[in-house]
């Protein structure tokens, strides 16, 4: 399982990644796409759509079932990864890089509940046990 060290991560299995001007892009962990199995559908939020931090924003159906996004961060949904409609098993061949889900200009600092790499491998392992 990949959790790479310069990302934040959610109790709900999305990363966060901090960007220039305030920006995060996220989507969900390698551990979430696992679990979900092939991905089939990716249901994006409008840019535009204002996120409190904890929001659901989306959703990622799988062959097994259909789980809620939910936002790493407080902002406003900057872009969409337009690709996910026509290849949303890019979450599942590269969930940190192709399969990211959405930009958020975020707004003040971000949650401190956030998990870096060292925690979210703690809570993953606890979490599959």
């Amino acid at each position: 399982m990949q959790i790479p060290d310069d990302l934040r991560y959610t109790a709900n299995h999305e990363w966060a990644r901090a960007e220039d001007g305030g920006r995060y892009r996220v989507g969900i962990t390698d551990f979430a796409q696992d679990a979900l199995g092939d991905v089939v559908f990716v249901g994006l939020p409008e840019p535009g759509m204002a996120l409190g931090a904890g929001d659901s924003f989306g959703e990622v159906e799988s062959t097994k079932s259909v789980s809620d996004v939910y936002a790493p961060v407080a902002g406003t949904v900057e872009s969409v990864n337009d690709a996910l409609r026509q290849a949303p098993q890019a979450i599942n061949d590269d969930p940190y890089g192709e399969g990211w889900i959405i930009l958020i200009s975020a707004e003040g600092e971000p949650p401190q509940d956030l998990m870096d790499a060292t925690a979210y491998r703690e809570y993953s392992e606890a979490s599959s046990s």
